[in-house]
């Protein structure tokens, strides 16, 4: 499996791209890198495709970020944050959002013990690594709300005593994107606390093909993971990198790049509403890491390019006009990136 690459015409930066002299790369950028090649083969034994989901949630795990997930049911997002999670080493676990789920749900609650005749906390099911919030827009607002505080304080506070939530921590939320009945939507200041957004989309003949040839047998998926696909890290080393990327190499052009890109979205004639500056942090982050999977420590153009759209893509909002027409926030996305100078570093 080739490594995942998104993002619009992202060869195109590359060509204005003069790479800095030739340096012996520290150990920490081959560590990242290597580890980054055999996440992507071992989650390939058995998830297939979606090239887009699997890069974006490596980047923003190693970033420190969320994302959210907007596709149809039945495209296997089950099955991939479970495998990550095994691959990479990390507890998995997952909730199923619905109408009446309250925020001690996944928070967890004090609870009387018997033997002592006093309450203590019993963690809920959001103290894991790796947590799929299946559905988070069928739940009312007051529980997302919990779950977007936890993830931007990596704690929870009840009764005035915080609880530590286990690092590294990633939440993968998903929204059905055709059924509107008995949902709440996201408010945009809550969708900006997810570092990128992925599009899973349908796969393609041939993949869908080896979806059936790979997952017909009624095999246990625990059997799989256990018996072929190989554990490449664990949450130190994870942690580790975290910290190590933080120190890729990001040119003031660069940053003057990202600046203008951000910019643009709040003058587009087709948004209403543009990106927050988060969304420019998103992207320097995500290139920092991006850069380091490739093996540099050093970011250019391209890196930005290749996460633009999944960084950009629900921190805008179309105006009513061009949701008449018809218009796409990708495609439109596709064209500003394309109208902004490309800095040669």
């Amino acid at each position: 499996m080739s490594e995942p690459s998104i993002g619009p015409d992202a060869t195109e930066a590359s060509a204005l791209v003069n790479s800095p002299s030739s340096t012996p790369r520290p150990s920490h950028i081959l560590e990242a890198k290597e580890l980054f090649e055999a996440a992507v083969r071992e989650v390939s034994k058995v998830f297939v495709g979606q090239d887009e989901l699997v890069l974006t949630s490596l980047v923003a795990l190693f970033s420190g970020g969320h994302v959210l997930i907007e596709g149809v049911p039945g495209l296997g997002k089950t099955l991939f944050v479970r495998t990550l999670g095994h691959v990479l080493g990390c507890q998995f676990g997952r909730i199923q959002f619905t109408a009446d789920l309250m925020p001690s749900d996944i928070t967890g609650a004090p609870v009387l013990d018997l033997k002592t005749q006093d309450f203590r906390f019993r963690p809920g099911p959001v103290f894991t690594q790796f947590l799929l919030a299946d559905e988070i827009n069928r739940s009312p607002a007051k529980t997302h709300a919990a779950l977007l505080e936890i993830m931007q304080e990596f704690r929870v506070t009840i009764d005035g005593t915080s609880h530590v939530v286990p690092r590294p921590f990633l939440v993968m939320a998903t929204q059905n994107p055709i059924e509107s009945d008995g949902t709440y939507s996201l408010p945009e200041a809550q969708l900006d606390r997810f570092m990128f957004k992925a599009m899973v989309a349908y796969p393609d003949e041939q993949e869908e093909a080896r979806v059936l040839q790979m997952h017909s047998m009624q095999v246990d998926l625990g059997s799989i993971l256990k018996n072929q696909v190989a554990v490449v890290t664990n949450a130190t080393q994870i942690l580790g990198l975290i910290q190590s990327n933080a120190t890729v190499r990001i040119e003031p052009k660069l940053l003057t790049y990202v600046n203008r890109i951000v910019r643009a979205t709040r003058s587009w004639p087709t948004f209403h509403m543009g990106a927050s500056p988060r969304a420019g942090l998103a992207m320097i982050q995500g290139a920092r890491t991006l850069a380091a999977f490739r093996g540099r420590d050093f970011a250019v153009p391209d890196d930005v390019v290749e996460i633009a759209l999944p960084a950009l893509r629900h921190r805008v909002v179309m105006s009513a006009e061009a949701e008449v027409e018809g218009l796409k926030v990708d495609s439109e996305l596709t064209s500003l990136l394309r109208s902004i100078e490309v800095p040669r570093i």
